[in-house]
């Protein structure tokens, strides 16, 4: 009785004898089935969950008592195992259109007999009469009736089989996705994986020269050790887990490329646009938008108002660029302006002139220094209404309001 980890399939395989089994408890019976499934191409159970998501596979098996013989077999590229997943779903289809084909034949034969009566009224409406040619006739007429009702079983055997095969072909065709917002979803997916990964062989490195200097080291929580070659499988499994990673990325990132790539950023969509989402061909209103999404808000249906978030890969079209918010004034203070400003002094009670320069400026903001004290202000120029028009104002202090002013002339 052993398991192992199949690199090809990346499922654990769980191998023992049908005696081993029937002398297992039905609890251990059932927590296989649980995270199992039987393969007659394995010659075992296949685990339900692929690597690294074993973890309460590998459990039951251990708890059974099975060996653990590590991994076989070959790794894949991402892009092959969508291309032997697209082949056994395709087999799978065929086998499914075959036991259609079967069934319905099957069908057809059963009800033939009936059907060939079709327009034999006394067939259908003769009495049976107690002779011994009258009850076989009615048994004769039974049994026909019987199979009758049996070939809808295998039309209804064959309509299943039909079903299976749709799904299987999907199964096939969605090996090369069409839709540019799910490989979106799946290449963050994986950029997320790779991170944690970094983080984590960071992390392992570290305990392995922490236990190549001190030795092995105990769990907090329990008194198992930690030795090197526990923390070598560990990188070994994290390597392995970006490697897959970065095969998936690679593989939808040229799917997406195939699609066309993605037409929308940030550089051509804006707040204020009015667009139309693939999903549910909804209308919406660009909320802002970031590096990788944008916010939005529902214009109509029963979701109106409602706010959320997309990947820009998910904009169909834009329907209106009306609404754009139109970029913020930006002020006209510069670096090296100075002014005296009466600065009041708590201590003595009475204002004092103070020299304010402008050190520093951005689009929304400035600093501003004031050359006695040394003390320096950030501040935010504000756009104000006066008697005489529209101004450009920055205060130094929120409690006199002093500051700099600017009209606006134009």
């Amino acid at each position: 009785m052993y398991y192992q980890i199949n690199r090809e399939t990346q499922k654990l395989e769980l191998i023992f004898d049908k005696a081993e089994y029937l002398a297992l408890p039905d609890e251990k019976k059932r927590e296989i089935k649980s995270n199992f499934l039987f393969s007659r191409t394995a010659g075992g159970w296949v685990s339900r969950a692929k690597w690294p998501n074993t973890y309460y596979a590998e459990k039951t098996a251990q708890s059974i008592g099975a060996e653990n013989r590590g991994k076989t077999g070959e790794a894949l590229s991402f892009a092959e195992q969508m291309e032997a997943k697209a082949e056994r779903a395709e087999a799978r289809a065929e086998r499914y259109e075959a036991r259609a084909d079967r069934a319905e034949a099957a069908g057809k034969a059963l009800q033939k007999p009936i059907e060939d009566m079709h327009g034999d009224i006394a067939f259908f409406t003769q009495p049976i009469v107690n002779t011994s040619a009258g009850r076989a006739f009615g048994r004769r007429r039974d049994r026909m009736f019987a199979a009758w009702e049996r070939g809808f079983e295998e039309f209804r055997k064959s309509e299943y089989y039909r079903d299976a095969a749709q799904t299987a072909r999907e199964t096939a065709a969605g090996t090369k996705p069409k839709d540019k917002g799910f490989c979106q979803r799946r290449m963050d997916d994986a950029e997320k994986t790779i991170r944690a990964q970094k983080k984590n062989l960071e992390h392992y490195k570290k305990q392995l020269e922490i236990i190549e200097q001190n030795g092995p080291q105990k769990r907090p929580w329990s008194d198992e050790e930690i030795t090197a070659e526990t923390v070598a499988g560990w990188i070994e499994n994290a390597e392995e887990i970006m490697e897959n990673a970065i095969s998936k990325y690679s593989y939808y990132a040229e799917r997406l490329e195939d699609l066309g790539g993605i037409q929308y950023s940030r550089e051509n969509i804006k707040p204020g646009y009015v667009l139309r989402l693939k999903r549910w061909k909804r209308e919406v209103t660009v909320i802002n938008c970031g590096p990788k999404n944008f916010r939005y808000k529902e214009n109509d249906g029963p979701n109106a108002g409602w706010q959320g978030m997309e990947s820009y890969a998910e904009i169909l079209e834009i329907i209106s660029t009306e609404g754009a918010e139109k970029p913020a004034p930006v002020h006209p203070f510069t670096v090296g302006e100075k002014k005296t400003l009466p600065i009041w002094n708590r201590e003595t009670q009475r204002y004092e002139d103070h020299e304010h320069e402008i050190i520093k400026r951005t689009e929304k903001t400035v600093t501003i220094r004031d050359n006695v004290t040394g003390n320096t202000v950030n501040r935010k120029p504000q756009l104000r209404e006066n008697r005489t028009g529209s101004a450009w104002a920055v205060f130094v202090n929120d409690e006199y309001r002093s500051g700099f002013f600017k009209p606006i002339t134009a």
